[in-house]
């Protein structure tokens, strides 16, 4: 199994907001924001292939992409109310949710000097 990296920025430019409220997906990462969201969703793969490498398969075989691995990754971690969850796995879900928490929330801003995606 592997994720989606474009995925995980798309979902997580969209579901976060800049000063006025409105969508980041209109926002470049900066080189720093996407070399750490990089290092965060592949550190949670490589987790959940060594931990949980079971789950990960059974993940697959429900049907589960890796596309949608990394928006619920993102949802997850973040408590958006979707993610690993809510799509019906029972234990594969909240196997994958317990492991996403453990990875904490990670926030964005846009940096308005530079109009680029920031990490907090």
């Amino acid at each position: 199994m592997y994720a989606s990296y474009d995925d995980y920025l798309t979902c997580a430019a969209w579901s976060s907001t800049d000063e006025n409220g409105e969508p980041l997906d209109s926002y470049q990462f900066s080189d720093s924001a996407e070399t750490k969201m990089k290092e965060d969703l592949d550190k949670f793969v490589e987790y959940c292939q060594t931990e949980h490498a079971k789950t990960l398969e059974d993940y697959e075989n429900e049907g589960g992409t890796p596309e949608q691995f990394a928006h619920d990754f993102w949802l997850t971690r973040n408590w958006h109310g979707a993610g690993f969850w809510d799509r019906g796995l029972g234990e594969i879900g909240d196997i994958l949710t317990k492991a996403s928490k453990t990875f904490g929330e990670c926030d964005l801003w846009h940096n308005p000097e530079t109009l680029e995606i920031e990490v907090m």
